[in-house]
């Protein structure tokens, strides 16, 4: 009996691509936004099923949703903080289709007013709570890093507070501005401030202000890596392994950095154990073909610069700065899935505007 039901059963059709993830929303839409209308077991009928779907399409997802007006549901998807999966989000957004019961909305956006005010765990986080005060750099001047000063913070309560103070900033700056613009965020409590606290809703003024003086200051700079030097750097880890490494000195002493802000950092696992962490002939060919792949589509013009490469215990890692980080993140991951049957690559793109990432590759 359990057979001939089974030949009966819908299958439910794979999601393979953003149309796909949307047909089988679509399908769904009117049970889904009923369950959140009444408020329902929204768990159960919406959630449960929401995340299975999109881990099919992706891993990196996350969601929220609720009522936004008396007739319309919302469905924000985020990236909750993972550079990488911003792209993604906002693909996956812009191949919505218009539905009458939904706002379907890319990442948390800015609050249309200049206020703090969430409350989470019994504490407040909003002006009267919170205040604040830049750090300034003079040999980075560009770096955008803020104390936080909350009046609650000590370190039996720092992990609530942290969480706390990121979550306003997501609902105030919006998540893209919070993630994107800040560099360092430091916390403290204000009897602590070494500097003079600022009323917190100065901050999103401060901030604009210093990303627009910033995307001026380096709009269109780019660095032609042709005829650039570069050295081979050998080394032993503290394992008795040997290290190699191929880094472009040239760049590494560009007094620009700050216009490509962002690292990606790419690693390919391989078995190394018969030649002390090294490949082989046909890894070491395979390294240099997914190597080669990248740099065709990261191209130093359009504002994407290989620093390097460093090999060593069954691992090779690739470097690049980048002017943006949407580009890589697409192309970084293509390569991953072309190549994921034949050796293992992860990658991560994260802001480091003075490249202290390479910094180990310096002179000392």
């Amino acid at each position: 009996m359990n057979f001939i039901k089974s030949l009966f059963d819908k299958k439910e059709t794979p999601i393979n691509s953003y149309s796909d993830f949307w047909n089988w929303f679509r399908e769904n839409e009117q049970k889904f936004y009923d369950v959140i209308r009444r408020q329902g077991n929204v768990n159960k009928v919406f959630f449960d099923k929401l995340a299975p779907k999109l881990n099919e399409l992706k891993d990196g997802f996350w969601f929220l949703a609720g009522m936004c007006s008396d007739t319309e549901a919302e469905l924000i998807l985020t990236a909750d903080g993972v550079i990488k999966n911003i792209v993604f989000v906002e693909e996956l957004v812009k191949a919505a289709p218009k539905m009458k019961n939904w706002q379907i909305t890319a990442l948390k956006q800015p609050s249309d007013s200049n206020q703090f005010g969430i409350e989470m765990d019994g504490y407040t986080f909003d002006e009267s709570s919170m205040s604040f005060y830049p750090v300034e750099h003079p040999d980075m001047p560009d770096e955008i890093e803020i104390v936080i000063a909350h009046k609650d913070y000590s370190e039996k309560t720092k992990e609530v507070i942290t969480n706390g103070v990121f979550l306003a900033l997501d609902n105030s700056l919006g998540e893209l501005n919070s993630i994107t613009i800040i560099d360092f965020v430091k916390f403290i409590n204000p009897s602590e401030a070494e500097k003079e606290l600022i009323p917190l809703e100065k901050l999103r003024d401060y901030l604009i202000w210093r990303e627009k003086e910033f995307i001026e200051k380096y709009k269109g700079v780019r660095h032609d890596t042709e005829n650039d030097n570069y050295s081979g750097m050998e080394a032993t880890l503290q394992n008795g392994l040997p290290l190699l490494a191929v880094i472009n000195t040239d760049l590494l002493n560009w007094d620009s950095k700050a216009s490509h802000p962002w690292v990606a950092v790419v690693e390919i696992q391989y078995d190394g154990k018969a030649n002390n962490g090294m490949p082989d002939q046909s890894t070491y060919d395979l390294l240099n073909e997914i190597e080669e792949k990248i740099m065709a589509e990261l191209k130093d013009s359009d504002g994407y610069l290989n620093v390097g490469r460093q090999t060593a215990n069954n691992c090779r890692e690739i470097y690049f700065t980048c002017f943006d980080f949407r580009k890589p993140s697409k192309i970084l991951y293509k390569i991953q899935k072309q190549y994921k049957q034949q050796i293992g690559i992860e990658f991560d793109i994260y802001k480091d505007k003075y490249w202290q990432t390479f910094n180990r590759f310096m002179p000392s």
